[in-house]
């Protein structure tokens, strides 16, 4: 029996590529003290209903493949044993897991997905695919889509760990843009330091967060509800306590 690759090829284009600074940045920046280092954190809680998914019926294909995937880090504090995830091809519902539960072994918890995944392809049709995770204790059905061409006689996730960026398809946060913190920091003559946090904020909404690293080029990802919106930058530099705030600082 001929098994059918279902790898997500082309969403490296959602994960992080080159940064990009803002040019129209605001050098102007307001400077305050505070006492305690800040617990910045993205709410990734929505308001979606769980969804009425069907397990596929085996005898209507002829070819099927094993999907292991694993929970990106940013989510996992919020992974049950109540979700789901569910693989469409073309808009049909070719695959539908629960999390994986490993007798014996030193897997713990509900962060990994084993997968039997169905299908009628050769392994040369460019099909739609769109893996499907909804998260139970934030009522949020994160999704990836791309357009990709299936490989026969190979499985997905079993040799090496396959973690789909799900937070890059979140219904909440359509809009993904990816900045030089350092850059934006320099423009406005805020002296940056490895280690020192920084994050995105929409009034008082976290949209994204950092610590700066020691090669001088941290990528920060920023989420936003649409296009056009206008995000404040605010950076904690832990040795004096001081916090530095660029308002309209990114453009998403």
């Amino acid at each position: 029996m001929n098994r059918i690759k279902l790898m997500f090829a082309l969403l490296a284009s959602l994960i992080l590529g080159a940064c990009s600074s803002d040019d129209d940045n605001n050098a102007a920046y307001k400077e305050t003290t505070i006492n305690e280092t800040p617990d910045w954190q993205i709410d990734w809680s929505n308001n979606q209903e769980r969804p009425n998914w069907t397990a596929p019926d085996a005898s209507l294909y002829e070819n099927w493949t094993i999907l292991m995937v694993k929970i990106e880090e940013a989510l996992q504090p919020f992974v049950s044993k109540d979700d789901m995830m569910a693989l469409f091809v073309n808009g049909e519902l070719r695959g539908l897991a629960k999390p994986a539960v490993f007798m014996g072994g030193s897997q713990t918890g509900y962060d990994t997905f084993l997968m039997k995944a169905y299908g009628n392809e050769t392994g040369t049709e460019t099909v739609t695919m769109s893996l499907q995770y909804y998260n139970e204790k934030l009522h949020h059905i994160f999704t990836l889509s791309d357009d990709i061409t299936l490989d026969t006689d190979e499985s997905t996730g079993i040799e090496e760990d396959y973690i789909p960026p799900f937070t890059r398809g979140s219904s909440k946060y359509p809009v993904v843009k990816t900045v030089d913190v350092e850059g934006i920091l320099s423009k406005a003559g805020i002296p940056t330091v490895a280690g020192n946090m920084v994050a995105a904020f929409a009034g008082e909404e976290c949209r994204g967060m950092a610590t700066l690293t020691a090669s001088g080029v941290t990528p920060l990802v920023v989420y936003g509800r649409r296009a056009g919106e206008s995000l404040t930058l605010k950076y904690y530099y832990a040795s004096t306590k001081r916090l530095f705030t660029i308002d309209h600082a990114v453009s998403l």
